[in-house]
């Protein structure tokens, strides 16, 4: 099934099942690839940030994490893309598809919640860095990170650090080559499992309302970025219905 375009994006029309599959396939001998799973917010900041934007190209699946966007596309009469939420991606992937005692890499995530995820998951000690704020603007620190991903192959490579640093990061990696296995671009999703932050109930889920559940728990911080940034994504898909007649 060809890609579905939408917001200046080519998804993959996969479903979290079909997507957990073909990346579980591929072994941590693989050449480098990453996954992205985008949402209104990053599709936002995409439109006007090419940096991103050829970071999100260079991704080796697209997969949506909106079920708003997704709303909103049937409401503009677009082809939308089944949605695969990243945080379920990786609790599907960790409880589905990782081998007892598997080794996986992680770039980010506190390291007192490493006990309870390699716990909870019977996973071996993973490789694991968590690089300081601000990493993706000192190029030493940034540079660190892109070469412990180089040495450390895993099937799996969750990295953890929030959009935009993870797509940059991924893309920093693939370009530098050598670099083995497949990574995920995965912001809170680890967090979420660990209890690090909590993930809004199953109902406000389904109904597409995770957004309003998790600027109610942190104002401060998720304000901007749901009642501000992220309404932005209905001009871009209007504009995309009105280009395409």
């Amino acid at each position: 099934m060809s890609a579905v375009n939408l917001a200046g994006q080519a998804f993959d029309p996969l479903t979290l099942e079909q997507a957990a599959a073909a990346i579980a396939a591929r072994g941590a001998d693989a050449p480098f690839g990453y996954v992205v799973t985008p949402n209104a917010d990053h599709l936002v900041r995409a439109a006007t940030d090419p940096s991103l934007q050829a970071a999100y190209r260079g991704a080796m699946l697209r997969l949506l994490d909106s079920r708003v966007v997704a709303g909103l596309s049937r409401l503009c009469g677009l082809r939308r893309p089944p949605v695969v939420p990243g945080s379920d991606l990786t609790a599907h992937l960790l409880e589905h598809h990782v081998r007892p005692g598997e080794r996986v890499t992680i770039v980010g995530l506190a390291p007192q919640f490493l006990p309870v995820l390699t716990a909870r998951f019977r996973l071996a000690s993973p490789a694991h860095l968590n690089p300081p704020m601000g990493f993706d603007r000192d190029p030493t620190s940034f540079a660190a990170a892109v070469n412990f991903v180089r040495a450390n192959p895993a099937r799996f490579i969750f990295l953890a650090v929030g959009s935009p640093r993870q797509e940059r990061l991924a893309a920093a990696i693939a370009q530098a080559g050598g670099a083995r296995g497949t990574a995920l671009c995965i912001g809170a999703s680890l967090d979420f499992l660990v209890g690090a932050q909590h993930r809004a109930p199953t109902g406000f889920q389904k109904v597409g309302l995770e957004w309003l559940f998790r600027l109610a728990n942190d104002p401060s911080r998720m304000a901007r970025r749901y009642l501000v940034d992220s309404p932005k994504i209905i001009r871009l898909l209007v504009k995309q219905r009105l280009e395409a007649g």
